[in-house]
């Protein structure tokens, strides 16, 4: 691609709102050559040589917060990560208090993950710096989606005109909206399947359904969500069995989808509950490929968010 042509990019992943198919699609061509850094001996560029980023944690995370911090220093930036729980917001301070502390650090960009939705792009007012949605509540996890595309791209080359089917906890999800947002921008159908009270009244870029088999039929690709099983103590959902039973993802129902439909899940994953265990360990399973795209994906944020071209 021509520097001409290269996209200017937005100063902030806060969803895909003020992002375009081009954008999209170069960052996703980024994450390719990062692949081939991280299959080198030495995985490590100089890219972010001399910028800071922070972790910014209000919400527990394992594989997230490691593949950006992974991400952030295998193209040789700083990074700093901070964990609320041994923080001063234990002690009654705010978000905007702890995060313009941090600014005064020297922090050139911003990991934010959240309970409550809508902090991230508070964030960026009160900042004015790079800030990457790492999870904000049930609304967005913009880059579990781009790495959700980039594995399925990898494995069924261009979305256009694919149908892929989520399954699973709709309402209290974050990964459902994101890809839900990202997938139609590059082509794909989304269905999304669960329960009537696990599904919102609406989610833009999806058609709902509770139909388990019509969700599955001819899909070119299925996604399955982790059941929270607070859910249940909420009366959300009658009884594990039942759900067991109507709506968990099993060799004989995916069937229906076409045949090696690919299965993805963003994890941590409850085996036997919303999947069963077998299927994980399965050629078609991309679920550890999904992980260790993450790093490569997160590469790229990065890196057009910091150096690239910014609109």
């Amino acid at each position: 691609m021509s520097e001409s042509a290269t996209p200017t990019f937005p100063k902030h992943l806060l969803d895909f709102r003020d992002w375009s198919r081009p954008q999209v699609e170069s960052l996703l061509e980024t994450a390719q050559m990062m692949q081939e850094v991280l299959s080198r001996p030495v995985k490590k560029v100089p890219a972010l040589t001399g910028f800071t980023v922070a972790t910014v944690f209000f919400e527990p995370s394992t594989r997230t917060r490691l593949s950006f911090e992974l991400a952030a220093r295998r193209m040789s930036a700083d990074v700093v990560s901070f964990a609320s729980a041994t923080s001063s917001t234990t002690k009654g301070e705010t978000y905007k208090d702890t995060l313009r502390t941090l600014d005064q650090m020297g922090i050139d960009a911003y990991i934010l993950r959240v309970d409550a939705a809508g902090v991230c792009h508070q964030a960026f007012g009160w900042l004015q710096k790079p800030i990457i949605n790492a999870g904000d509540g049930w609304r967005a996890h913009p880059t579990q989606a781009l790495l959700d595309a980039f594995t399925l791209r990898e494995k069924l080359g261009s979305l256009e005109g694919k149908k892929i089917a989520i399954v699973g906890d709709i309402l209290h999800s974050r990964v459902a909206r994101s890809n839900a947002e990202l997938l139609p921008m590059l082509g794909a159908s989304v269905v999304a399947c669960g329960p009537a009270t696990l599904l919102p009244g609406h989610l833009i870029g999806a058609s709902l359904t509770t139909n388990l088999k019509e969700a599955l039929s001819e899909a070119d690709a299925v996604m399955v969500l982790r059941l929270q099983k607070e859910r249940m103590d909420k009366g959300l959902l009658p009884s594990l069995p039942e759900y067991i039973a109507g709506y968990q993802v099993t060799e004989e129902r995916l069937r229906w989808a076409k045949p090696q439909a690919p299965l993805l899940h963003p994890g941590p994953m409850n085996r036997d509950v919303e999947l069963e265990g077998s299927l994980a360990d399965t050629p078609r399973s991309l679920v550890e490929r999904q992980v260790a795209n993450g790093q490569a994906v997160r590469m790229a944020v990065l890196y057009h968010l910091l150096v690239g071209k910014k609109s």
